[in-house]
């Protein structure tokens, strides 16, 4: 195993399948951001959603996606340009992937990419325990998803966050009141039918817990793109907490845990979540 990856791998505990694979995710999804580093795509978008929180800011997450928006819209730009990257950077590592394109829906401003690599066979590559291995089937496939945003909604901030492995990088990312921002856009609008996405609501508790402040400029944009606000709304920090309080109202809460328990390291997190839980702490939100 290249010992940079050793490195790297030191810092996940591991001891079951599930911890091997979250392990497994984290160093490809690192490793990714250094492709795309070394491409110069940081000089076009930023890096944003629940994996910035945790690879960046140290979210005790596990999050499956690598989210990034442009830093304007640019009508010709295209991801298939950028992946080269990826897999070249993941391949001189050590790790046999592939990064296909996803064909791109005209109607909708997201351009798309998929990581994938033989699940059995990566577990191997970083000396996973044998008890381990046989409880993976032949044929599973890790998958990552690469999403870009490229038509980005106004009123947000970028900074610059620096990684150390596989080698020093940087990274251009969403502020965290834009980040927050982005959140509270999905915790107020995010529709998945009769369904409840609880990792929306733990990330809002992570967010509250360790950097409160909100930018409402860049959630009133997010809104007003999605038409989520009457054209002669504003959004105020009287209607913004009048929407959470509604949304929190509906909240099926025993269906928000059981969606986020497999992506938490410690589910005891969970027991105090009620709506007069989330009622009190989204009190504490601070508008910037």
């Amino acid at each position: 195993m290249n010992d940079v990856i050793r490195q790297m791998l030191a810092a996940y505990g591991r001891q079951r399948v599930e911890d091997y694979g979250r392990a497994l995710r984290d160093i490809l999804q690192q490793i990714a951001l250094l492709g795309l580093w070394r491409v110069k795509f940081f000089e076009k978008a930023a890096f944003y959603g629940g994996t910035a929180l945790r690879i960046l800011h140290g979210m005790d997450r596990f999050s499956e996606h690598l989210d990034f928006s442009l830093l304007r819209p640019m009508p010709g730009f295209r991801l298939s340009q950028y992946t080269r990257g990826i897999e070249t950077e993941i391949r001189s590592c050590g790790f046999d992937v592939q990064v296909t394109s996803r064909p791109t829906h005209p109607m909708k401003p997201v351009q798309s990419a998929f990581l994938k690599a033989d699940t059995l066979s990566h577990l191997f590559l970083i000396e996973a325990e044998q008890d381990v291995l046989r409880m993976v089937p032949r044929g599973q496939v890790l998958k990552i998803k690469v999403e870009v945003d490229t038509d980005p909604p106004g009123e947000f901030e970028t900074e610059t966050a620096f990684l150390l492995r596989p080698i020093p990088f940087s990274v251009r990312a969403y502020s965290l009141p834009d980040l927050f921002a982005g959140k509270m856009h999905a915790v107020l609008c995010r529709r998945w039918k009769s369904r409840v996405k609880g990792r929306d609501w733990y990330d809002f508790v992570w967010y509250v817990t360790h950097h409160p402040e909100l930018h409402l400029a860049h959630l009133e944009s997010r809104m007003r793109q999605t038409g989520h606000l009457e054209p002669e709304e504003s959004l105020t920090d009287d209607l913004f907490r009048i929407r959470l309080s509604e949304v929190i109202g509906r909240l099926d809460v025993e269906q928000a845990r059981r969606e986020v328990e497999p992506f938490v390291e410690s589910p005891a997190s969970l027991t105090a979540w009620s709506r007069d839980f989330f009622h009190a702490i989204g009190r504490r939100i601070r508008i910037v």
